[in-house]
């Protein structure tokens, strides 16, 4: 063997040896466990366990949860009480310390509520003329006016309606490459989405006149948009509902919604009232009743029997209950559907 071939050899033990060392210091040292599998309710403690291998020493542990910090030394426990938190989908990070050196785990919860939906009906108060020709999208009242975005590509627009005659009063039409989605109204502005084209368009209320638009950043798509004094609500169809800066309309944070058993996604047009986001779930005839700060589904308002006052298939997508507007002045709730052939005005019963 010559002197180069021998040289060749050592080279590569030395690069085995180096790989081997690399991989030996990479392996985990700690890991974390939940108790109930992971899966918590609201009132319950939510405890995840720190665990050593090979009897590796932990000096400490640093644990974050929804924004609060918390360090614990040795292999303690961290434990909290689920009061107030927010639901859905969320993750302990914890670092590790141990003889100087940091190792980084996440342990992934599902937090749920702690009370079932309370399940409403409805009565009819007063029955409308709506446009059958109109894919309901978003619905708002301005004070006495009504105002409604109508969706599908080359059909999509911003209309103004007639309460009473379901007559179009003022329309805007977007291009045809613009799929339409929910609408908000603030002061003089109205807010629209449009579905996947990733933009929203803001317009003077009086004129119709386009403003500017703005972007969804994070959020997936467009569906429903809503407010309150502080933040614009938008849900994207994933199980979060975004919270929007009113005057940038840039999203700052989100919910996500659930109930005691699951949690939930598709959440259609938003209307505010009281104090509680009210969401049509796309493709079922029911609105649920969300509390924004959590993310609970409190209550569901079952409208079934809408769907035989328009006499519509309820498999059918196209024609699926969609549409909410409230006056706060005289506490008035109306609905509609995509092509529906009637707007209701309704009162909620338990």
């Amino acid at each position: 063997m010559n002197t180069f071939n021998i040289l060749k050899i050592s080279l590569l033990g030395l690069f085995i040896t180096s790989c081997g060392s690399d991989k030996k210091a990479n392996t985990p040292k700690f890991s974390l466990e939940a108790t109930q599998k992971g899966t918590f309710k609201l009132g319950e403690t939510l405890k995840v366990t720190p665990k050593s291998k090979a009897n590796a020493t932990i000096d400490s542990v640093k644990y974050q949860f929804q924004q609060k910090t918390t360090t614990l030394k040795g292999n303690t426990p961290f434990e909290t009480k689920l009061n107030a938190e927010l639901l859905g989908n969320h993750a302990v990070n914890a670092t590790f310390y141990s003889n100087g050196s940091e190792e980084k785990h996440i342990q992934k919860v599902i937090i749920l509520n702690d009370k079932a939906p309370k399940i409403y009906g409805y009565k009819i108060i007063n029955t409308y003329p709506h446009n059958t020709e109109h894919y309901t999208q978003g619905l708002e009242f301005k004070g006495d006016s009504l105002y409604e975005s109508v969706g599908h590509y080359k059909k999509s627009k911003l209309l103004q309606k007639d309460l009473k005659t379901g007559k179009t009063i003022k329309e805007h039409t977007l291009k045809d490459n613009y799929f339409a989605e929910g609408l908000t109204i603030i002061d003089n502005k109205i807010h629209q989405l449009t579905w996947r084209e990733d933009i929203g368009f803001t317009y003077n209320i009086d004129s119709f006149k386009e403003l500017g638009t703005f972007a969804y950043n994070k959020s997936k798509q467009g569906w429903g948009l809503c407010h309150s004094e502080k933040y614009i609500y938008k849900s994207d169809g994933t199980t979060k509902i975004w919270k929007l800066n009113k005057d940038t309309l840039a999203e700052e944070d989100y919910i996500e919604v659930a109930t005691n058993t699951a949690i939930k996604s598709r959440f259609n047009e938003l209307e505010w009232i009281n104090g509680k986001i009210y969401a049509n779930t796309y493709q079922k005839p029911s609105i649920a009743i969300i509390n924004p700060k959590n993310g609970a589904i409190e209550g569901i308002i079952n409208l079934k029997g809408l769907l035989k006052e328009v006499n519509v298939d309820p498999t059918d997508s196209d024609y699926v209950l969609n549409g909410i507007a409230y006056k706060a002045a005289t506490n008035q709730l109306y609905v509609t559907g995509k092509f529906w052939k009637s707007l209701f005005e309704i009162e909620v019963v338990e």
